[in-house]
């Protein structure tokens, strides 16, 4: 009997050239992603030899991006995506304007006619989910401020994209493609439509989904089954998914996203992310080998110049307008560079738009090639950028006072309240970060009557934070100025809660500087920072292992204690 195997073939072949380039890769100091690219390219149909089935290698990437935003929702609250709301609407729409008007301006001049030249833009100007969530989760920026920045921006681009998609084949003949002409009252009953599915499906994740699918999982997790825990995790992320783009029109990304957020509130929420982390760093490889099987390197000796300006406007254009977007918003320089490095790239979204586009005639074969190849490109040179954030910093820091003046000019929130009185940050605690941890700290500490300044980057906690009495200045800790602001000289103790170790160094070393005397607690969130921080003698470095199991100890040893002072 002949068994059909295109699903063993593709997957054997994908992962192990996967594997064998992205070693090489790592042994070379490249990202392993590069490899994955070109184990793609290799299978794919542009090179001679085997080639894997593409219809399948699609599918299985989209299941990568599912597990992987859904991953993403299990770390990051709608809470977290709200706080970061302002900048995350205006930035991302801004910046999808300045890049499809660049992209759109360069597709004219090659005599493009408008309605491809737009949907050319529109592909370019959107980021790619798996590249930006596996970028800040390498470097340990996911829970910062940048990361909640960068993904709040993320999920605004994809609802955005999500709109395009729904609106462009009405359009489609309008725009010199091969779509029927609308009227405009079609196309508003259209968006208007896509509009209420979307707000209705959010509804329901946030009514409903956060009270049945946390109450579910608990009682799947009660049967001690592993094998249905796990099994249970993937059916809410593929079938929320799914649902979400069957019913609602929602993208499966965005369907998965929400389903993890509302698991968040779930005490199981971490077993979860652990138990489809390994399916999802498999499925992530699988999402870049397909990238790499769409693409055809011929391209890059036919149209050279073509596709170096593609590169140029995702990579400059876009990072550009997002780095001037962030500091409009006065946010630190640092913010800004992670923040537009993150966003340097072109992905899942731009394929399934300059799809759609080819299919509507709206975009040529040598188009969707020229995306393909700015795709590929972008993804493999945006871990370099990530690198050359610190360095970028550092130089312009050093060279530029305009970047030093624009970085924190007359911004009232970058310096204390003239009514916050000079008892009050005398003696004080001076606590930098306000996330989950930092709020917990923040109420106890004003429960008790302690005293306190926060230093926190995201603006709008800190307005929340004046609007309640509380003391707090924005900025990056990092930088003297704002632990001067937070009066850090008068301060009796430092207590920071903000997940890098780089950074968490520099604030140190500043304080110990400005105040020699001052305490400081630090919370440490891998065993190599906290033994690298105890090393440095910086004080308490605490950390939430650690910390947990000393605290069920000490539950023990007072048990002990009781039943020996009973017998």
């Amino acid at each position: 009997m002949h068994h059909d195997i295109t699903l063993i073939t593709t997957l054997s072949a994908a992962l192990g050239l996967a594997l064998l380039l992205g070693f090489a890769a790592v042994r070379l100091h490249l990202p392993a992603l590069v490899g994955y690219l070109i184990a793609g390219i290799l299978i794919g149909p542009a090179t001679p030899g085997f080639v894997a089935d593409i219809e399948l290698s699609q599918q299985l990437a989209e299941i990568g991006v599912i597990l992987i935003m859904f991953g993403v929702g299990l770390h990051f609250s709608i809470e977290d995506l709200m706080s970061v709301r302002r900048i995350a609407i205006i930035g991302a729409l801004a910046q999808i304007a300045v890049a499809t008007a660049l992209g759109a301006a360069v597709a004219s001049y090659w005599g493009w006619p408008p309605g491809a030249a737009v949907v050319f833009g529109l592909s370019l100007s959107v980021a790619s989910t798996v590249v930006l969530l596996r970028a800040l989760e390498a470097r340990g920026l996911l829970d910062s401020i940048n990361g909640r920045i960068a993904v709040g921006w993320l999920v605004v681009e994809d609802l955005v994209m999500v709109l395009v998609l729904v609106v462009l084949p009405p359009l489609a003949g309008w725009l010199g493609g091969g779509g029927a002409d609308v009227g405009e009252g079609d196309l508003s009953t259209t968006v208007l439509w896509t509009l209420v599915k979307v707000t209705v499906f959010v509804l329901l994740m946030l009514v409903v989904g956060r009270r049945l699918f946390p109450w579910f999982l608990w009682r799947i997790a009660r049967t001690g089954s592993r094998e249905l825990f796990t099994l249970c995790v993937i059916v809410f992320a593929m079938g929320i998914a799914y649902s979400a783009a069957e019913v609602f029109g929602v993208s499966f990304a965005l369907g998965a996203f929400f389903a993890g957020s509302v698991l968040r509130g779930s005490s199981l929420s971490h077993r979860a992310a652990d138990e489809s982390l390994p399916l999802r760093d498999a499925f992530a490889v699988l999402f870049f080998v397909s990238v790499g099987m769409l693409f055809d390197p011929g391209m890059l000796l036919e149209e050279p110049l073509r596709v170096l300006a593609v590169l140029a406007i995702i990579m400059l254009g876009k990072t550009l307008a997002a780095f001037i977007l962030v500091l409009l918003f006065r946010y630190p320089l640092n913010t800004a560079l992670t923040v537009s490095a993150s966003l340097a790239q072109i992905g899942e979204f731009s394929f399934i738009l300059a799809g759609l586009g080819a299919s509507l005639n709206l975009l040529t074969a040598d188009a969707q090639n020229l995306i393909l190849a700015g795709a590929l490109l972008s993804i493999a040179l945006n871990p370099l950028l990530f690198n050359a954030v610190e360095p970028l910093q550092r130089w312009i820091r050093s060279r530029s006072r305009l970047a030093r003046v624009m970085e924190r000019s007359a911004d009232p929130l970058a310096e204390l309240p003239a009514t916050v009185s000079s008892k009050s940050v005398t003696g004080h605690a001076l606590l930098v970060g306000y996330g989950r941890i930092g709020q917990r700290i923040c109420d106890d500490l004003i429960e008790n009557g302690i005293s306190l300044v926060v230093a926190e980057q995201n603006r709008e906690i800190v307005e929340s934070l004046r609007s309640r009495g509380i003391p707090a200045v924005s900025g990056d800790a990092a930088e003297p100025e704002v632990l001067i602001q937070a009066h850090v000289a008068r301060a009796r103790i430092l207590v920071i809660t903000t997940p890098d170790a780089v950074r968490v160094r520099k604030m140190i070393e500043t304080a110990r500087i400005l105040n020699p005397a001052i305490e400081i607690a630090v919370r440490a969130y891998s065993d190599e920072d906290a033994m690298l921080l105890r090393r440095e003698q910086v004080g308490n470095v605490l950390m939430g292992e650690r910390e947990l199991a000393l605290g069920m100890s000490r539950c023990v040893k007072e048990s002990f204690g009781e039943a020996a002072r009973e017998g």
